[in-house]
């Protein structure tokens, strides 16, 4: 067997060798720019809910479960509606953000509060982000004749038996009579006399889905552009809270009809 031997010299080149080889690679390393091993990326660092902003992640996480992934198809009233976006005052919806929707006079909503003065977990600023996004993500050009988004008395006034009849030319084609579903293919469909349902839908949320209707479902609005007869005509303002005060007496127990 042949033996090696390694003076003290030899020991001393080779220590130099290696010193010199770990300073180039370092040299290199910040010269290029790159990270050494196991050093985590810029972007790939956790961030505090407080710092997010980006309108798309607090969406997602905060909004999209009710207003579907693309602000429609979801069990809540869309927010992908051109129309909403228009009648909508700004400082209405940054509120409903903020505040969630109250529950008054039996009507209870799934909509909470988002504000963190309100008991939610978003900043102002986060808010703000929201309801301004909202706007410039789908907002749009819609009807200049769109009736305001509240009655201009209020939110309880019209006139029952007027709604009834308003009920009977604009909506039981589809939702029956008396609002108790009309049969497609053989299966009851689209009921609104639905206690869990108008319990959980306030009166300013009924009114927005009478004018706007759900167009991600096919549910006209209230100026018949689509999907009504030709000589339909548009809903009034007053007409639209006739049906809202029809449908609240159905919240209450109510029959149609009946006081």
């Amino acid at each position: 067997m042949t033996r090696i031997r390694l003076t003290l010299q030899d020991v001393v080149i080779r220590n130099r060798v290696v010193s010199l080889s770990t300073y180039l690679l370092i040299s290199v390393s910040l010269i290029t720019g790159c990270d050494l091993p196991g050093k985590p990326a810029e972007a790939d660092r956790p961030v505090a809910g407080d710092e997010v902003k980006d309108f798309n992640a607090l969406y997602s996480i905060r909004c999209a479960g009710c207003h579907g992934g693309d602000g429609k198809l979801g069990p809540a009233p869309p927010l992908n509606d051109p129309l909403f976006l228009t009648i909508v005052p700004d400082a209405e919806l940054l509120l409903v953000i903020s505040e969630g929707r109250a529950v008054t006079a039996g009507q209870r909503s799934p909509m909470p509060a988002f504000a963190r003065a309100n008991g939610g977990p978003l900043t102002d600023e986060q808010v703000k982000v929201l309801a301004e996004g909202i706007k410039q993500r789908w907002g749009g050009a819609a009807s200049p004749t769109a009736p305001p988004y509240f009655s201009p008395a209020g939110t309880n006034d019209g006139k029952k038996d007027k709604g009834i009849a308003v009920f009977a030319s604009a909506c039981a084609n589809c939702h029956g009579m008396e609002g108790e579903g009309a049969e497609m293919d053989g299966v009851i469909r689209r009921k609104i006399n639905d206690l869990a349902f108008l319990a959980l839908t306030s009166n300013k949320e009924l009114r927005r889905i009478v004018i706007t209707g759900r167009p991600d479902l096919g549910m006209p609005a209230y100026d018949g552009a689509h999907g009504r007869p030709a000589d339909f005509r548009p809903l009034t303002s007053e007409q639209i809270q006739d049906l809202v005060v029809l449908l609240d007496s159905w919240r209450q127990g109510r029959k149609a009809g009946t006081e």
